[in-house]
């Protein structure tokens, strides 16, 4: 029987979807930072919002929103400040929003087991609620990525050429890490919260050693994280595995095999620029050296009426 027989498959289909297309939209973001580790820890503090939620017998996914946005602003904020004070920092906001979240969930009714599945994934419990919910989220974080993007690269390439500009430097920091948030909160159904990250990076990896600009990067990490998300959650259907694991496995395999593909490519493209690059600075300066006791002994070259004015260097694409 086909696997869209069943409600719940068809709900964890389009909960698969709905993840492929926002993770990797944001990541791009993060890797442009050198940031993939930020969906680790906006995710710990997620899990604050989940155990609220548990423990009020209300929505995880809304608790998790906000819990999340207000702990990626303040990720934003110490991020602005040194270096030191601001590990330290988020390492103890990171922490504590892990414990946060076991602490609360254990003292909810049957919140252990509730929040193995905001850890791990959980596909097939996913309700119609929760995939309204998320079909809003994914609107929202496409919305800003896509409709955004000149501004947001801009941000995420340089800052200073981005507030010389005139763009709102802070504004759009913050507006990154709220996507981010809302986006592992998206996600947190279908890899978990501990796997979140992976979706978010792990695509755009691909798809850097494909691409060269910026905007197809996006589009095919995006198109990457469509395909992993719903083949994998199809698979399962099949062979008894973790969604979550599933599709992250997924996507480390197809990293590796693109990028035992593109080696080759990327070597011969790599010696083919080395034939066309021109003198190195060690050689510009043995020519100016070259050059300036060419001029001295060209002068006395004149008064013995021999020609020793130095001659030009030959060129690689020259024959020899």
């Amino acid at each position: 029987m086909s696997l869209l027989h069943y409600d719940f498959m068809q709900r964890a289909l389009l909960a698969a979807l709905l993840v492929g297309m926002t993770a990797p939209s944001v990541g791009v973001y993060l890797v442009q930072r050198r940031q993939a580790f930020m969906g680790d820890g906006i995710g710990h503090i997620a899990l604050t919002g989940v155990g609220l939620g548990l423990l009020f017998s209300q929505s995880p996914v809304l608790f998790a929103v906000l819990t999340a946005a207000a702990g990626a602003i303040v990720i934003e904020l110490v991020r602005e400040r040194s270096k030191v004070s601001g590990d330290v920092a988020l390492s103890v906001l990171f922490y504590g929003g892990i414990a946060g979240g076991v602490m609360l969930a254990s003292q909810s009714a049957g919140g252990g087991a509730s929040l193995n599945a905001y850890l791990f994934g959980q596909l097939t419990t996913v309700s119609p609620e929760d995939l309204r919910v998320m079909a809003v989220l994914a609107a929202i974080v496409l919305a800003v990525t896509i409709g955004l993007r000149k501004p947001l690269f801009t941000v995420c390439q340089d800052e200073e050429f981005a507030r010389v500009t005139g763009l709102p430097v802070r504004a759009l920091n913050l507006l990154i890490a709220v996507t981010a948030a809302v986006t592992v909160t998206v996600a947190m159904r279908v890899v978990g919260l501990l796997l979140v990250s992976a979706l978010m990076v792990v695509p755009v990896a691909i798809a850097q050693q494909l691409t060269r600009t910026f905007a197809v990067t996006a589009a095919v990490a995006i198109g990457v994280g469509v395909v992993v998300s719903v083949s994998g959650t199809a698979l399962t259907y099949y062979v008894e595995a973790p969604p979550g694991a599933t599709i992250v496995l997924l996507a480390i395999g197809l990293f590796v095999l693109v990028g035992v593909v593109v080696a080759p490519f990327k070597a011969r493209r790599a010696r083919g620029r080395a034939t066309d690059i021109p003198a190195s600075e060690d050689d510009l300066k043995v020519a100016h050296a070259t050059l300036l006791t060419g001029s001295t002994s060209a002068s006395s070259g004149t008064m013995s009426g021999r020609d020793t004015s130095p001659q030009p260097p030959k060129s690689e694409e020259e024959p020899r």
